[in-house]
């Protein structure tokens, strides 16, 4: 075997001369402090954020009342981290943390699973397994490697993939882990997902890139790997956001930069195309929640003959909803037809082909009209 020894950034300048742009270097602010190790990633801030009282103690309602009393805590004490009026040394190292809150939080949310907002209510802890995600307890990881085909900010990136998903998505590139098997990963326990963490990171991953399928499923294995890391990597997010309020909850305090998938502009396209209820109401909602707490790139595939029901609603809801001056906005091209559309595709019409050259033209300069900066990432 021939070993590729090529540094990435061969593969890949653009890499580098992304951090050129002030346009990235502000929206991204805090991710690249972190990259560079100049910040703490905010999961390693939470660590030593103190709860006075043992999480194992408490009920459901108990734990959530404590969540959102230290969480008011915490939002100071990053803001002065982020401002270079406090360090990290400067904070104790608790007995029980704001980590060991949320863990806490997270296992109790499994014996009844509302990870997602199919909220199936499940006792995942028990070994039953979701509706939707088919899973119990236990987390998959599929494959892990330097990814070098995303977004120039985060190459090389340390991809994480996991088994299950909570969308059915029709013309799904990664099915075989999201759908059709899901099971045929390795089992991971959070201190072995922590390592596989530590790897990618002392390797020279840019950061942690916890996907799928997608990652909602697993957060109690992933926010419990958080407390066996010990070395500083941004967590990011790269999820079709189709979360719970409580889930959020969990995770604004931890993830650095989100990834967020906006698929659809309207329910429809959303229920028929990956069976998907409330759609646009859900995923918003929780854009808006991920922006206040996090930098952000936001990723929209055109899908062919959708640009005026989809790829115009969306761009339209980023540019009137979030602060332009925090987001980014990867309008993407690489819609093939793959997966069920390819096996049935008299049902799947409209989306049989890949989007033309007037659809990806038309889309961009939508965006440009809208004041919405796309360049650096698509």
């Amino acid at each position: 075997m021939v070993l590729d020894l090529t540094p990435w950034y061969l593969y890949r300048p653009d890499a580098l001369a992304v951090w050129k742009s002030e346009d990235v270097k502000r929206r991204l602010w805090w991710y690249y402090r972190v990259m560079k190790d100049i910040k703490p990633a905010k999961f390693i801030i939470v660590k030593h954020v103190e709860v006075f009282e043992n999480p194992a103690k408490l009920d459901y309602e108990g734990l959530w009342g404590l969540h959102d009393e230290i969480a008011k805590e915490f939002r100071i004490i990053f803001k002065e981290i982020a401002m270079d009026k406090l360090s990290v040394e400067e904070l104790p190292n608790p007995k029980h943390s704001f980590l060991d809150l949320k863990i806490a939080l997270a296992k109790e949310m499994l014996k009844s699973c509302i990870f997602c907002e199919r909220k199936c209510k499940v006792n995942r802890l028990r070994g039953e397994r979701g509706h939707f995600c088919k899973l119990d307890y236990r987390t998959y990881v599929h494959s892990w490697f330097h990814h070098l085909g995303e977004e120039a900010p985060l190459v090389p990136s340390g991809t994480i993939f996991y088994g299950s998903c909570n969308f059915r998505c029709v013309f799904c590139q990664n099915f075989d882990i999201s759908q059709e098997n899901i099971y045929n990963g390795i089992l991971v326990t959070a201190k072995s997902l922590a390592t596989i963490q530590k790897e990618l990171r002392n390797k020279g991953a840019r950061n942690i890139n916890h996907v799928g399928g997608d990652p909602t499923p697993n957060i109690h294995t992933i926010v419990e790997s958080l407390k066996s890391l010990d070395v500083n990597v941004p967590q990011l997010w790269n999820s079709n956001m189709y979360l719970t309020v409580e889930a959020m909850k969990i995770l604004v305090d931890i993830i650095d930069i989100w990834l967020p998938d906006f698929k659809y502009g309207n329910d429809k396209c959303a229920l028929r195309l990956s069976g998907v209820p409330r759609y646009f109401e859900v995923v918003t909602r929780n854009l808006k929640m991920a922006v206040e707490h996090g930098d952000m790139i936001i990723r929209h595939l055109v899908l062919p003959n959708h640009v005026e029901c989809c790829t115009k609603p969306v761009l339209r809801w980023i540019a009137e909803n979030l602060p332009k001056e925090k987001v980014l906005v990867n309008i993407m091209e690489q819609y093939r037809p793959e997966y069920k559309v390819l096996r049935e595709p008299e049902k799947w019409r409209d989306i049989i082909r890949r989007p033309g050259y007037d659809e990806l033209s038309e889309a961009y300069s939508y965006a440009k009209k809208l004041g919405i900066v796309f360049e650096p990432v698509s």
